[in-house]
């Protein structure tokens, strides 16, 4: 689940960097040795990734299977990493066990990329390979200086769910816009018991919503949501929870997070991902519920998107094979067969369209966000951007400070970490 898995520390040591680049400083002849797919000889390379729910690890077990039985002379280790993820990683980089191929989030992409330890991928892919047919956002937020480093495997945006009960008994339509979005959630807000609407007060969430009104929260990769569009984009968001009093957080109601506040039905409407299909499907049965796009801001779409691509080990010597599988993987054969059960949204539009998603009941709002959603990174210090806008921006969503002193308190703390590095 993306509370679980998309926030992570990015700190990339000056050993990981020197010792990768060594790694990788041997000669080109040296990385090909051990390269060939071809003849007799069987290579193994190893893909490494987090772990998952037991149906996501089976199903990608199939897909592994099916590649092998495509390509007999390469066989795939698949190593699952359960806990600290990148921690592992780094170390095993480090220490030159790294995997053939591995995954990446998008948001720790900007800073192992200017490592130099993921390998640029363009001189591998093919016409056939068809790049043009990714979501454009998500194959950008893997692309440097024209390169492209990594092809997401799959995603999720964020669309509106909402309670259609609620809804038709508070005589309120599905709102299209903010604005409809706020005065809906005062007519389905029943006390302290069930709010309109359940907020996350972060920027992962929110970050879309603050660059509505022209501002950039990150600049030369540098904190910027001090900036005044800033503040006034994100106002409304906290004047909803503090003065209308028809949004609250999940804590507050003792929730853990929004679509279990949603399935709990302490939320009439959430934003939330493809995630909480499955969840609210299995978790709470008998809840009826419609997803929508995510209203516009000031006559705009927007909404955010999560991903993740495999990338390839710059030092690895088994390069031919790893692309092989990657790009079954990510090839429209392989990406077929792993989002057929909707746990992940194909990155390909032609996948999506061929499974049907982009017409789906639920996960449709989902597909049309793809386009023109905010993928959930930007620059290497981006974690460290956000830790200190969410230690801060909760603080104002309390109503302890103000909101723009909150930001600029936070945003001065960022740089300051940034610039000490």
């Amino acid at each position: 689940m993306l509370k679980k898995k998309w926030i992570a520390s990015l700190g990339i040591t000056s050993l990981l960097v020197g010792s990768i680049l060594a790694g990788c400083s041997n000669d080109a002849s040296s990385d090909k040795k051990d390269n060939k797919t071809s003849g007799d000889k069987k290579v193994e390379i190893t893909l490494a990734g987090w772990g998952s729910s037991p149906e996501e690890t089976d199903l990608l077990e199939q897909v592994l299977k099916d590649f092998e039985s495509k390509h007999p002379n390469i066989k795939v280790k698949h190593e699952v990493i359960a806990d600290q993820y990148m921690d592992v990683i780094k170390t095993r980089l480090i220490g030159g066990e790294g995997p053939d191929v591995f995954y990446l989030d998008a948001v720790e992409a900007p800073a192992l990329i200017d490592t130099g330890v993921v390998e640029p991928l363009n001189e591998y892919v093919k016409d056939d390979f068809d790049v043009e047919d990714f979501e454009k956002p998500l194959i950008d937020a893997f692309k440097k200086d024209g390169k492209y480093y990594g092809f997401p495997k799959g995603y999720s945006t964020l669309a509106l769910f909402y309670n259609k009960k609620m809804l038709k008994e508070a005589g309120v339509e599905v709102p299209k816009t903010w604005d409809e979005l706020r005065e809906a959630s005062k007519k389905l807000t029943k006390g302290n018991k069930v709010y309109g609407f359940g907020q996350n007060p972060e920027l992962a969430r929110t970050y879309f919503i603050a660059e509505s009104n022209g501002g950039k929260v990150v600049a030369d990769n540098k904190a910027n949501f001090a900036d005044s569009k800033v503040v006034e984009a994100l106002q409304p968001y906290v004047d909803q929870h503090l003065k209308d009093k028809s949004a609250a957080q999940p804590k507050d109601v003792g929730a853990d997070w929004t679509g279990e506040m949603f399935g709990q039905g302490k939320a009439a409407m959430v934003l939330e991902g493809n995630w909480a299909i499955p969840y609210l499907d299995s978790t709470f049965k008998d809840i009826d519920y419609g997803m929508a796009e995510v209203p516009t801001i000031n006559g705009k779409k927007g909404t955010m998107a999560f991903t993740v691509a495999y990338v390839m080990n710059a030092a690895s010597e088994k390069k031919e094979a790893a692309w092989e599988l990657m790009s079954y993987l990510t090839g429209k054969e392989g990406m077929e067969t792993w989002t057929s059960k909707g746990f992940e949204l194909p990155s390909r539009k032609s996948v999506a369209e061929k499974l049907g998603y982009d017409k789906d009941e639920l996960r449709g709002a989902l597909v049309a966000g793809a386009s023109y959603a905010t993928v959930w990174s930007n620059g290497s210090n981006l974690p460290i951007i956000f830790n200190n806008f969410n230690n801060q921006f909760v603080n104002a969503y309390l109503g302890k400070e103000s909101l723009d002193k909150a930001l600029k308190e936070a945003q001065d703390t960022a740089n300051k970490e940034i610039d000490g590095q």
